[in-house]
């Protein structure tokens, strides 16, 4: 997939941003704005005292700066501490990732997070 057809964070003005918009941004500022999302896709998640949704993205780091920024993205997200106003991030794991040196430094990574309705 190409970078152009990457999906925009920004919403449209005057549209209401849901927990998959806020999620989408808060990803970007911890991928130092380096990465584009190519994927994201949510599925309805609910357990006896929990509802919320589990929500799959995929992202490219192109270039040596981007890559750097990715590895250190791939570190932190386990344990990083989103601030996604009504939603709490209960689980956050990286699924793969992909790293191409030829022709040009391109890292693929695919993360997925549980994101819970806050109380």
């Amino acid at each position: 997939m190409s970078v152009e057809s990457a999906i925009d964070v920004r919403p449209a003005r005057g549209t209401r941003r849901g927990p998959g918009e806020k999620l989408r941004e808060a990803l970007a500022a911890l991928a130092g704005g380096e990465a584009q999302i190519l994927r994201h896709s949510e599925q309805a998640w609910a357990s006896i005292t929990f509802s919320g949704a589990r929500h799959s993205v995929e992202m490219v780091f192109e270039g040596i700066r981007a890559a750097k920024a990715g590895e250190l993205f791939i570190a932190e997200l386990p344990d990083h501490e989103f601030s996604i106003p009504g939603q709490l991030v209960a689980d956050a794991e990286i699924l793969s990732v992909d790293h191409t040196m030829l022709p040009d430094i391109r890292l693929v990574v695919k993360a997925e997070l549980l994101l819970l309705q806050d109380a």
